[in-house]
């Protein structure tokens, strides 16, 4: 008796190689593009100091608050940037100690590689200066 595998053994271990290696891949991937909203979460961390330093600066009032305030345009980019995966924008709250910060996941123009299509409000932070209350709301699979 010969000993060694057969052709067909070989095949079926290469599928199941090839199977195996595909879902590797994918959920690299995902974790690698979730990694990435970590420059999110840092850049809209030090957008909320900014914005409090100018409520507290005012009065406790962020009525007025403007992008050059969180360095918006300057540091921090409103549109796709080489620099940044993501571009951040703020909203004011209907009071006047809560904001809303936003950063979009570029799909175009951003930082290599930009993710396949621009995804809205792939992280926010919502935050009120009077009751201290922030409120982080994330796209998958940031």
């Amino acid at each position: 008796m010969k000993r060694g595998f057969t052709l067909l053994e070989l095949i079926i271990v290469i599928i199941i190689i090839g199977v195996l290696a595909t879902l590797g891949f994918a959920s690299y991937g995902r974790l690698v593009e979730g990694s990435r909203g970590a420059e999110a979460r840092d850049v809209i961390g030090a957008m909320r100091k900014m914005a409090y330093a100018y409520y507290l600066k005012n009065g406790d009032d962020l009525t007025g608050v403007a992008d050059d305030d969180l360095s918006l345009g300057a540091g921090i980019p409103t549109a796709c940037a080489g620099t940044h995966y993501f571009y951040y924008a703020f909203t004011p709250g209907a009071g006047t100690s809560d904001i809303t910060f936003t950063a979009n996941r570029c799909g175009g123009g951003g930082k290599d590689p930009d993710a396949p299509a621009d995804v809205p409000n792939a992280v926010q932070l919502a935050t009120d200066y009077v009751t201290g209350g922030d409120v982080w709301s994330t796209v998958a699979p940031y």
